[in-house]
């Protein structure tokens, strides 16, 4: 009688505190968190081209997305449509995260077209069209690690992570599974391909979720990146 009437405390008991000691067991590891590569840096700011009233969005102290959406936006709308559903969804509300897509500087019409298809559901609140000229846009992706060019509408199918040092994020190595088990020869990945919906979701998302973790550390004390940071530009050089 005296067990049954104890039963019912001992199974919540047990219940709360599985849950806890396994939040334990986790807890240590976070301390040796990596961080995601730099794979350059630091790259060139975009306040040249932001005006007065949006100084703020430069990229010092933010988290950014930069996409290269051209002389005519709405011809890269997919690009933009994809960022929107796989990544602007995802991390929309994230403490100093933000959006910034370069556009030419007569592109009123077709940024309006484009807004239409991207603002169908909510406001962008942290996405932002900054018009740039061509010079300007070049000096800006120039800044960059990209092992390519921008199309001749200054256009450009991969986007770029930025941290808040103006450091360019990525991975030093994107070997996969199967190639790190056949030992093949180590690549890169400066930059997420906006057209492919798996890249975004699988890489982007997890390499953004990567870089929050990062910062949330950061803020708590618990993480620091500056000896991975100086691995991480030596390895680039190297290579």
């Amino acid at each position: 009688m005296k067990w049954t009437s104890a039963k019912k405390p001992v199974i919540l008991a047990i219940l709360f505190l599985l849950p806890v000691i396994f939040l334990l067991f986790l807890y240590p590891s976070t301390h040796n968190y990596n961080s995601l590569d730099i794979v350059h840096g630091p790259v060139q700011d975009i306040t040249n081209v932001l005006p007065e009233d949006e100084i703020e969005l430069d990229f010092y102290d933010n988290i950014s997305i930069l996409l290269f959406l051209g002389e005519d936006p709405l011809e890269n709308a997919t690009s933009a449509l994809n960022v929107k559903e796989m990544v602007y969804d995802k991390f929309r509300g994230f403490k100093r995260f933000q959006i910034i897509g370069l556009v030419g500087e007569e592109s009123d019409r077709s940024i309006e077209e484009l807004k239409k298809k991207l603002y169908q559901y909510d406001e962008l609140t942290y996405w932002n069209f900054i018009k740039a000229g061509k010079e300007e846009t070049e000096r800006i992706f120039n800044g960059l690690l990209t092992g390519s060019e921008l199309k001749a509408d200054n256009s450009f199918d991969g986007i770029f992570i930025i941290d808040k040092d103006l450091m360019q994020r990525g991975r030093l190595d994107d070997r996969n599974k199967s190639e790190l088990k056949k030992e093949a020869q180590v690549y890169p990945l400066y930059h997420y391909n906006s057209i492919e919906v798996a890249e975004l979701k699988n890489k982007l998302s997890d390499d953004l979720r990567i870089l929050f973790t990062e910062y949330r550390q950061k803020r708590k004390g618990n993480f620091d990146s500056s000896s991975r940071r100086a691995d991480d530009l030596k390895s680039n050089e190297e290579n």
